[in-house]
């Protein structure tokens, strides 16, 4: 979550606890998927991708990553067109080539090769004016997946809700 601090006053968008200025999230595949790891890639844009994004639009809920040619691609992302942009806009769902060290390439093509593997984005953000893409390498839920860690996080939250009630009334009897 981002949040304000007091130097960032009218200064654009707040960062988050990495220093990241956070543009778009996909909150969604984080219930839909098991996040086995996650890579910080680089994103190639044109100029108008770049100003679309520094207003905040974009939307990973679609978006998908793909290796093709010894390659990472990132598919159906949108960034809507730049809306001060003239016939140099950027078409809203290109695919775009996404940047990382040929190791990190050589293990996604290894892993997504395995059945139920694929690559998810999960945060779209600009990190010291760089744009940036968290990838991740992701295995599907199934529906008693879900239910399960739906479950677990509701067990979680009621305990933390009845140790801190236990707390506050130890504090009043002392």
């Amino acid at each position: 979550m981002a949040k304000k601090d007091g130097k960032n006053k009218g200064k654009g968008k707040a960062k988050d606890a990495q220093g990241r200025q956070v543009i778009a999230q996909n909150k969604k595949a984080r219930h839909d998927y098991l996040i086995l790891d996650t890579f910080e890639c680089g994103i190639v844009l044109t100029g108008t991708e770049v100003k679309s994004l520094r207003q905040g639009r974009a939307s990973l809920v679609d978006g998908f990553g793909q290796i093709d040619g010894g390659e990472v691609w990132l598919h159906n992302v949108h960034i809507p067109e730049y809306a001060q942009g003239t016939w140099t806009n950027h078409t809203a769902r290109r695919k775009r080539k996404l940047l990382l060290h040929r190791y990190e390439i050589d293990k996604l093509i290894g892993k997504t090769q395995e059945t139920g593997h694929t690559l998810v984005p999960l945060v779209l953000y600009f990190l010291n004016g760089r744009a940036k893409v968290e990838l991740a390498l992701a295995k599907g839920k199934k529906e008693y997946d879900k239910r399960q860690t739906l479950r677990e996080k509701q067990d979680r939250r009621e305990s933390e809700r009845a140790m801190s009630a236990a707390r506050r009334r130890q504090r009043v009897q002392a």
